[in-house]
C-alpha cells in the first residue's frame, strides 16, 4: 500500500522567514527609486527575491498619498517581494488589502524584519529607580560547524551566529545578534536583523559580497577594501554608516 495514503493532505509547520523592512519616508516614487538605485549601485537583482515589509511609520502625513501599485512594482523591479505593510493608517487599509498585502502592526515580537524597532517594555507595576537601557535578550548562540554553500540561507533568530567554517559566494547568513565567522566570509552577512544597531560582523578572512547591520547595507561590487581584504576584520554601525575595522590594528575604511 502506498505511503501517500497515510500522509496528510496539508501540514502547517513553523518556518523561519526573514523579511527586509522597506521604510518609506515619502510618497514620491521618483525619489524612492533614486534612493534604491544609489543604495544598490543600480543592480536591480540586488536583493535576490527577499520578502519585504513596507513600513510607513516614518512618513510625513502631509507628503501625499502612496501609489501602492507603483510602489509594489518599484520594489519588485529591485527584486524585493512586498508581502505586508507596517504602521498603516486607517485610511490606507482598503488600498493595501486591495493589492493583496497583509497588515503588520509592528507589535509582534516575532515580526521578521531586518530593521524593525525593538518592542518597548511595559512599565513596572511598582516604582523603581530608572535604569539604563539594556541590550536585547538573545536566546543564545547558533553554531554552524560546516561550510555555508552557495544558495544556502541561515538565520539565527534571537541569537548570535557563529560559523566555524567558510561562507561561500552566493550564501547568506543572518542573525538578530552579531555574526562571527572563523573562516572566510565571501557571501552576504546581515547582523542585527531585528534592529539591534549594536550588533557587529566579525570574520577571520573578510571579503563579503554584501553586509548589513540593522538594515543599513553596503555592497562591494568593486571588491572589499584592499587593506582589509582577506584579513581578520570587523564591521560595525556608526550612525548611518558601516565602518570596517581591522581586528589587528586601528585601520578603518
Amino acid at each position: 500500500m502506498s505511503n501517500s495514503l497515510f500522509k496528510k493532505p496539508v501540514e502547517i509547520k513553523i518556518s523561519t522567514v526573514v523579511a527586509v523592512s522597506a521604510i518609506l519616508r515619502t510618497a514620491d516614487g521618483d525619489a524612492v527609486e533614486a534612493a534604491l538605485k544609489q543604495m544598490t549601485g543600480g543592480v536591480e537583482d540586488f536583493f535576490e527575491g527577499d520578502l519585504a515589509v513596507i513600513d510607513v511609520g516614518d512618513m510625513n502625513r502631509g507628503c501625499g498619498q502612496i501609489d501602492w501599485l507603483a510602489t509594489i512594482a518599484l520594489l519588485k523591479k529591485f527584486n524585493l517581494n512586498p508581502v505586508a505593510v507596517r504602521n498603516a493608517t486607517p485610511d490606507m487599509i482598503g488600498e493595501i488589502q486591495k493589492h493583496g498585502l497583509s497588515l503588520d502592526s509592528g507589535k509582534r515580537d516575532d515580526a521578521p524584519a531586518a530593521a524593525a524597532a525593538a518592542p518597548v517594555p511595559a512599565p513596572a507595576p511598582a516604582p523603581a529607580p530608572a535604569a539604563a537601557p539594556s541590550a536585547p535578550a538573545f536566546a543564545g548562540t547558533m553554531i554552524i560547524d560546516t561550510p555555508v554553500r552557495a544558495g544556502q540561507r541561515i538565520y539565527a533568530r534571537g541569537a548570535d551566529l557563529v560559523v566555524m567554517a567558510m561562507v561561500n559566494n552566493g550564501a547568506e547568513i543572518i542573525a538578530d545578534g552579531s555574526i562571527h565567522v572563523y573562516g572566510a566570509l565571501n557571501g552576504r552577512a546581515l547582523a542585527g536583523a531585528s534592529g539591534d544597531a549594536r550588533s557587529r560582523i566579525f570574520a577571520q578572512s573578510m571579503s563579503p559580497e554584501l553586509v548589513s547591520i540593522a538594515g543599513v547595507y553596503r555592497t562591494f561590487e568593486d571588491g572589499f577594501p584592499a587593506e582589509q581584504a582577506r584579513q581578520p576584520a570587523q564591521i560595525r554601525l556608526l550612525g548611518d554608516r558601516l565602518e570596517i575595522q581591522s581586528i589587528n590594528s586601528a585601520t578603518r575604511a
